[in-house]
């Protein structure tokens, strides 16, 4: 058995020394070639250079048209598929040798064939070896060679790591010094290489290594000197390379480890580590900024990412640990981007830059603000990074930013949810100068802000109705109206419940109906316009159905006064005023079931409010009130609804509206089946004969006054047309 694998073996050293000869062979013919033709070239650019400038010289005036080709959008994802396509193969072969190797040295284990020691040995021996494979190979297979030394690296890492935590060959401090060793080792590499590919193995590598030799004691001020150190060398060689993925990559390891700690082990120490991280990032950052005097897009990102994260880690530190002034970190991240700002303005620039640091400016400041006054710390700054995002997005028009945005946005609205819940069990919250209301304050602002903001980026209101802006338009007013309708019932929660019922509802009329009065200023598309008026007539039934009568019951009660019923009665100021102003110059009626719905709260208003004046004016105590509704129900009811069924189609003919008609029939015909199926076997005598009565002379002179308008009408359609015959006839 083990001779047919020596044999195995010698026989892939042997082809593999022979394909290898022939490839050397045929990239050497390729080169020959290569050379051969880059000279034909040059001679034939020779050759043809004396004729053209001749005929330039005598056609001096005549410009040729030169064909311009319109570049292809560039794919930023094709490289890395690339490069995937042309070394899947080198990939899955350094995986599969790692692992191969790990099976030997297993199986060997299993056989008691080698010690510890020697296990460990052969790791480290094989890791090496295969560094130096890659290192041969580095100068004509460059992406081949650092994949292999990755792997060697790896199995560096590995070796350690099963030497520490299985054999318990070393200490702890000495498993530590040899990852850093490696570490240290692979990062030269990488530099000496110029290998992008390599470094990131080196990274994650070095990243990973705490966790290889980790004893479960956390030595986290060890743990982050060492994450510090890594984090400078990374940025010594992202400032010599310009290689951004490893700053990436160190930003997100770095603040994972962080972020865990802080949590974890909340310790006045970390804040040291959260500056110092902060100061590397952000020169990494700014590099190109310094360099070059632009920011790109993901420096953008960075630079944001950097100040909210430190911010929430900081602040967090200090609430928990009781220090003060909280504010100090979001004060002192707003004085170094108003440097950065001042320096943009003494050079006056007016680009980008300048953009950006404002938005970092102001929102930071606004943060210290929101902290100072006691606002919860996530969803605060959460909020605000959401409009910075924005802000930025209107500013450079960049796609990445939008992207941010929808993402980090929702994550507001459910961080504000949250907030919102502690209302639950809060005591003794002063009005509006409490935590959650003024963190409620924060958010509303900032989606206030993102409204404006919204409305001037270039391209958003392409079209009238789309379905973004609608959508964020309508939970950002949500957010706003539920914030100081929770605030409000707050402090109103002692009350009965039927008042805290109707000052709801009372608020939430007159919040829509501010809506619609300056929908224009606030351009309110037409189809977010329609769903408000519909809400707004919806609310106007609820609230007369509901707490009206409910409101008419506690009067009688004497739970409530008549004061109460006359602030109830306020809705009535915006629904005359939306009917008469609003309605008509809206797009309400566009659609055919407007009318009816407008119609319905026409006829639910007034009989509700006919009802509540009755109940008012002739209910002496609450025992009285079924028999008074009975009897309203029956003789006056029917009353009310045959004169604005009638109303409904006098203006349904006038207008040449026919859903009025149609609505003021419907009415009519559900007053007379009532009447008849109903109504009738419920009356005593009397009341049977009065209200036959009224009824039908109310309908008589409906019909009358309706055929007097026909003929009107009749008339002055004929006498037109007279008119229109006798023009004819004179010319």
């Amino acid at each position: 058995m083990y001779i047919l694998v020596i044999i195995l073996l010698i026989i892939i050293i042997i082809l593999f020394s022979n394909l290898n000869k022939r490839i050397r062979i045929l990239e050497n013919e390729i080169s020959e070639i290569r050379k051969k033709h880059s000279e034909n070239e040059t001679a034939e650019v020779q050759d043809i250079s004396e004729p053209i400038a001749v005929a330039s010289v005598e056609q001096h005036d005549e410009q040729p048209t030169i064909p311009i080709l319109k570049q292809e959008p560039k794919d930023r994802l094709a490289p890395l598929f690339d490069f995937l396509q042309q070394n899947a193969l080198t990939i899955a072969g350094i995986f599969t040798l790692v692992l191969g190797i790990g099976y030997f040295v297993k199986y060997a284990i299993d056989k008691n064939w080698i010690g510890e020691i020697a296990r460990a040995g052969i790791g480290f021996a094989s890791g090496a070896g295969i560094i130096l494979v890659g290192h041969f190979l580095r100068r004509n297979y460059a992406a081949f060679a650092s994949i292999i030394t990755g792997g060697g690296i790896a199995v560096l890492y590995f070796t350690t790591t099963i030497a520490f935590r299985e054999y318990h060959l070393f200490s702890q401090t000495t498993a530590f010094s040899v990852t850093c060793l490696i570490t240290l080792i692979s990062i030269s590499l990488s530099y000496y290489y110029k290998s992008e590919i390599l470094i990131i193995f080196s990274l994650f590598g070095g990243f990973l290594a705490p966790l290889m030799i980790s004893n479960g004691e956390s030595n986290y001020p060890f743990l982050f000197i060492y994450i510090t150190v890594i984090n400078t060398g990374m940025l010594a060689v992202a400032f010599l390379q310009n290689w951004k993925s490893i700053g990436w990559i160190a930003f997100l390891f770095t603040y994972l480890y962080l972020f865990y700690w802080t949590v974890e082990k909340t310790e006045i120490v970390t804040v040291y580590f959260y500056m110092a991280s902060y100061i590397i990032f952000y020169a990494f950052a700014l590099q190109n900024y310094f360099r070059k005097g632009v920011l790109s897009s993901w420096d953008i990102v960075m630079l944001i990412l950097i100040n909210f994260t430190s911010i929430i880690g900081t602040v967090y530190i200090f609430k928990q640990l009781g220090y003060e002034p909280i504010i100090i970190f979001p004060v002192a991240f707003t004085i170094i981007n108003a440097i950065l700002l001042y320096r943009e303005y003494k050079e006056r620039k007016s680009g980008i830059s300048q953009s950006v640091f404002v938005g970092m400016t102001v929102s930071l400041l606004t943060v210290a603000v929101a902290l100072q006054f006691k606002a919860h710390l996530i969803t605060s700054v959460w909020a605000i990074e959401a409009t910075l995002l924005l802000f930025i997005w209107k500013k450079t028009n960049l796609s990445i930013f939008r992207i941010f945005f929808y993402i980090i946005f929702p994550l507001v609205i459910v961080a504000q949810m949250m907030t919102w819940a502690e209302y639950i069990d809060a005591k003794n919250l002063t009005i509006a100068f409490n935590p959650i209301f003024l963190t409620s304050s924060v958010t509303v602002f900032t989606t206030f802000v993102n409204l404006i903001l919204l409305k001037k980026i270039p391209g958003s209101r392409e079209q009238d109705n789309s379905f973004f802006e609608n959508t964020f338009t309508a939970v950002s007013y949500a957010v706003i109206y539920v914030a100081l309708l929770l605030e409000i019932i707050y402090h109103i929660s002692e009350k009965p419940m039927i008042i805290i019922f109707s000052i709801g509802m009372l608020f939430s009329i007159y919040y829509i109906f501010t809506l619609i009065l300056f929908r224009k200023k606030l351009e309110i598309g037409h189809i977010l316009e329609t769903g408000l008026l519909y809400i707004f007539l919806s609310l106007i039934i609820f609230d007369t159905t509901i707490a009206g009568t409910g409101m008419i019951s506690d009067i009688v009660m004497k739970k409530a006064d008549l004061n109460s019923f006359i602030f109830y009665g306020l809705y009535l100021v915006p629904l005359i005023y939306t009917v008469l102003k609003i309605l008509p110059d809206s797009s309400f009626f566009r659609i055919g079931i407007s009318y009816w719905l407008l119609s319905i709260t026409i006829v639910t208003t007034v009989s509700m409010e006919l009802y509540h004046l009755y109940i008012l004016l002739i209910a002496e105590n609450i025992s009285e009130v079924t028999g008074l509704q009975k009897h309203f129900s029956l003789l006056y009811l029917p009353i009310i609804w045959a004169v604005m069924a009638s109303i409904f189609i006098y203006k349904g003919l006038k207008n040449n509206a026919r859903e009025y008609g149609k609505a003021g029939f419907a009415l009519l015909i559900i007053t007379i089946l009532k009447l008849y199926l109903y109504d009738v076997w419920e009356m005593d005598n009397v009341s049977r004969i009065i209200a036959f009565i009224i009824l039908g002379i109310i309908l008589l002179l409906s019909s009358f006054l309706f055929q007097r308008l026909k003929n009107i009408l009749k008339s002055m359609v004929e006498k037109k047309e007279e008119n229109r015959e006798s023009d004819h006839s004179q010319l």
